[in-house]
């Protein structure tokens, strides 16, 4: 070890994900463990900035691990952005005696702690991935998706009834940022009649044409689920679009699920998921990693340079693709 851990700090950032509280309690529990001192930062950078840190134990984390959102609050912070930011940051944290930091975010979060570790080398942090998004590389699943995917899913059993009792189509726009994974997933759990995202050139004109093929099996209702992300407009702009190109549905309606996605009570795979993070996040800087995400691959515990994570592109499986269009038919 490059440096003795006595103090470690943690924190959220960026946008909430269900899960977040699952993997504070695990990094709590697991100092404790290794007769570690543990702090929590309120609101991510910005409470790093304003020196809002307090000591946290076992008791401040007993009943959190089903609640969504996050227990230490989070924000987007452009103070942190500017070095004199990161500076005031690193000024709190050594006047707290903190000896290492663990980041729970996303695209965000670990850019900021790049920069911050280049500033402020003697402070190593390490990562753990809290977003909806999952479109980290590094990780086959981030903390939060399989919760967003499950309320997306739920949204669409229910959106289904309606779109079923009057002929409609319905396309329903979920989120993602600028990946399709919660797209997909959502459309394939959902038996949803097609899916468009970002990952994938369509157009409209496939659209039209997957519409029609079911229509020939008199369906007379449908859902395609529009990633947030997808390349053709927002999700009103693709409904216009097709609305002057079939007339077999008696409605065409838009549904946007929008920030329900983020809230609500961890499923318990993301419950799971964040405890194996947590706990080896605690492990990681232990044994004297720093800049990397901890994440999962093939059921095995990986670790993930942060700008690996960051730049690096994370593809959605082409396979599942092909296989969520053949089942729409």
């Amino acid at each position: 070890m490059s440096k003795e851990i006595k103090r470690i700090a943690v924190f959220t950032s960026g946008g909430d994900a269900p899960g977040m509280n699952a993997a504070v309690r695990a990094i709590v529990r697991n100092a404790f463990n290794n007769d570690l001192h543990i702090y929590g930062i309120m609101r991510g950078y910005e409470g790093m900035i304003d020196g809002n840190i307090k000591r946290l134990e076992t008791t401040d984390v007993s009943n959190i691990i089903h609640r969504g959102g996050t227990v230490l609050k989070t924000a987007r912070s452009q103070r942190f952005m500017t070095p004199e930011g990161r500076k005031q940051a690193y000024e709190n944290l050594v006047d707290n005696d903190i000896d290492a930091l663990i980041a729970i975010g996303g695209n965000g979060t670990f850019t900021g702690a790049m920069h911050f570790m280049k500033e402020f080398p003697d402070i190593p942090v390490v990562g753990i991935p809290g977003t909806i998004d999952n479109d980290l590389y590094g990780t086959d699943f981030t903390v939060g998706f399989d919760t967003a995917v499950n309320t997306a899913v739920q949204a669409v059993d229910k959106i289904r009834d309606t779109a079923d009792s009057h002929n409609r189509l319905f396309f329903v726009e979920v989120m993602g940022r600028h990946s399709g994974f919660i797209a997909l997933h959502t459309a394939i759990a959902g038996g949803a009649g097609g899916v468009m995202i970002p990952e994938e050139d369509s157009s409209i004109e496939d659209v039209v044409k997957l519409l029609k093929r079911s229509a020939k099996r008199s369906k007379l209702f449908s859902i395609v689920i529009v990633a947030e992300g997808n390349h053709m407009g927002t999700v009103y702009d693709i409904a216009k679009l097709v609305e002057g190109k079939i007339d077999f549905y008696d409605d065409i309606k838009v549904s946007v699920i929008g920030h329900l996605q983020r809230g609500g009570s961890p499923s318990s795979f993301d419950r799971v998921l964040a405890s194996i993070l947590g706990f080896n996040s605690v492990e990681a800087l232990l044994n004297g990693k720093s800049g990397v995400m901890v994440g999962i691959r093939n059921n095995n515990v990986a670790y993930t340079p942060f700008a690996e994570a960051i730049n690096k592109n994370k593809v959605v499986n082409k396979e599942l693709l092909r296989m969520a269009h053949i089942l729409a038919q």
